[in-house]
């Protein structure tokens, strides 16, 4: 009998699997940062309990996202996945929404529809003026 090659022998073992993709990827660079930081308290001698802590998150993070690779159960970690995406959208959308708005305040000003809540930009230096919300046609004054 001939002797296959591991990677083939891999694929066969993986075929039918759910497989990396964003969440995975997620969990294995943030158990890697826990192991990481969980070694730099320990070798600075301090926080013994939080560096046991940080290598048990790290040990999970890394279990979980291993499981998540080879479950055969494909819908359940679709969802898992598009739950996450969901939440890491919000997040990064508050964070370039900020750093849009940091970039543009020497010529706009920013506000927020009372209605709505929809954030509104106008150009700065007009002294005090009507805003219209374009989401739901609200009209505020502000000065700018």
């Amino acid at each position: 009998m001939r002797r296959q090659n591991t990677r083939e022998q891999a694929a066969r073992f993986l075929a039918g699997r759910y497989g990396a993709d964003a969440l995975g990827r997620f969990l294995s660079i943030a158990g890697c940062g826990f192991i990481a930081v969980a070694l730099l308290l320990r070798t600075a001698g301090k926080a013994a309990g939080l560096s046991v802590l940080l290598g048990t998150l790290a040990i999970a993070a890394i279990a979980w996202c291993y499981f998540r690779i080879l479950s055969r159960n494909f819908s359940r970690r679709a969802a898992e996945n598009q739950r996450f995406l969901g939440i890491k959208d919000k997040v990064c959308g508050w964070f370039c929404l900020q750093r849009d708005c940091f970039r543009q305040r020497r010529d706009y000003c920013f506000f927020r529809c009372p209605s709505c809540h929809q954030m509104v930009r106008v150009p700065r230096g007009k002294g005090r003026i009507r805003i219209t919300c374009r989401r739901c046609g609200y009209a505020f004054e502000r000065k700018t």
